[in-house]
């Protein structure tokens, strides 16, 4: 197994696990998850209400007990996209490509325990993408604007990070175009900086520090300042919570820390008036809090995806992305066998395939920058290098321009 084959079996089944614990406590406080629970949520659980087929406010999805939910079942979609092209993807890819997968190919939706199409599955902002790109033909880079800004571009964006592994601007770049057929504002800056976070977790011998780095690099906006609020947060932070007091403290630090730029406001199911419309200083609360729980666990798999858990409110997406990052820097020996085999066996879904057709589409993809990146080499050398009668001019652009060398 090659190191991209590692991590990107490690990534995907890191974020799959995170969605599938994180389904079973989506929308609640850490509060009532504990009274529900007898105590912290330390693996998979049932779901919230037995009868869940009849319960409100979350029928009819059977949450829990293992299912993954939306986030991976677009993750995985995604990936069937870079597969088949096995390239970069634009926003003209969501359009040609990802669409056709949410309206034309019936799959087990395990939250449904049917079969059923992507799109009925799905959120209302993730609807759109059909909405406008199928009914509306509105042009895919510009379809986003006007939608529900949430995290539902970011929730499945960790493939740009694979596609584009140890380039985090590259990454940042792609995702931006990719979703920009999908969302708007700070819902697409967040995607733009997860697929950079991911992209940099990745890279040989990465920390939690260069996850960090190429977050701050590449963010813009609120997005920005959310993120730099949570690194402030956790500036000197050397103590990795070992009891349920402090892994309560630790919630509530990333909860105080993020809310200032969280638009939907503390009650996460009776939003505020202001809630997921578009704004040059507000985030979305799931990549800062996922960051957040990274950086409270010093990016251990297992802390960071139970804090994320057991946070409540949009615990499935947080948790996928702390699962993801995580994931990367520490490989598939990360991801406990058991929480795996039994998702993949409750979502009657091969996960880690899902992983391993990543990695042979991100290859191809990586192989064909290579030769690309050689190509622009040879280009710099006779641009920068040759004069118009062929001879060299002796020395390098950035000398003769006073730019550094």
């Amino acid at each position: 197994m090659t190191w991209l084959d590692d991590r990107a079996v490690a990534v995907i089944t890191g974020a799959a696990v995170g969605d599938a614990l994180g389904g079973a406590t989506e929308g609640w406080t850490p509060e009532q998850i504990e009274e529900r629970h007898g105590g912290r949520v330390t693996g998979i659980v049932a779901p919230w209400y037995p009868n869940w087929q009849d319960a409100r406010p979350i029928a009819p999805y059977h949450k829990g007990d293992g299912h993954i939910t939306d986030d991976t079942l677009m993750t995985r979609a995604l990936v069937e996209v870079y597969a088949k092209r096995r390239e970069h993807l634009d926003a003209y890819a969501m359009a040609e490509d990802l669409v056709p997968l949410m309206i034309g190919e019936p799959r087990w939706i395990p939250e449904l325990e049917s079969t059923a199409l992507l799109l009925q599955r799905v959120f209302l902002a993730e609807k759109w993408i059909v909405a406008r790109l199928h009914y509306g033909h509105v042009d895919p880079r510009e379809a986003g604007v006007g939608n529900v800004v949430n995290c539902g571009a970011a929730m499945y964006v960790a493939p740009v990070g694979l596609a584009n592994a140890g380039d985090p601007r590259g990454a940042y770049a792609e995702a931006i175009d990719l979703t920009g057929a999908h969302q708007a504002s700070y819902g697409r800056e967040a995607a733009g900086v997860f697929a950079a976070m991911v992209a940099a977790s990745v890279a040989p011998g990465a920390t939690v520090d260069d996850v960090v780095d190429a977050a701050l690099d590449v963010a813009h906006d609120g997005t920005a300042a959310a993120l730099g609020a949570v690194v402030e947060a956790f500036d000197g932070w050397t103590t990795v919570p070992t009891t349920d007091e402090e892994e309560r403290a630790l919630g509530r630090l990333i909860r105080e820390t993020v809310a200032p730029f969280d638009s939907v406001g503390p009650a996460y199911r009776q939003m505020s008036m202001d809630a997921r419309r578009p704004s040059r200083t507000k985030s979305i609360e799931e990549l800062p809090a996922a960051l957040g729980f990274v950086l409270g666990h010093r990016g251990d798999f297992r802390g960071a995806v139970l804090g994320a858990v057991n946070y409540g409110r949009d615990a499935d997406s947080i948790a996928v992305m702390a699962g993801a990052v995580c994931a990367g820097i520490g490989g598939t020996e990360v991801v406990p066998d058991a929480w795996l085999d039994e998702i993949e066996t409750a979502s009657r879904m091969d996960v880690r395939e899902t992983g391993r057709l990543m990695a042979s589409a991100a290859a191809d993809i990586l192989r064909d920058d290579r030769e690309r990146a050689a190509e622009r080499l040879r280009s710099l050398d006779v641009l920068g290098g040759a004069s118009l009668d062929g001879t060299s001019s002796g020395a390098p652009v950035a000398a003769r321009t006073g730019g550094s060398a």
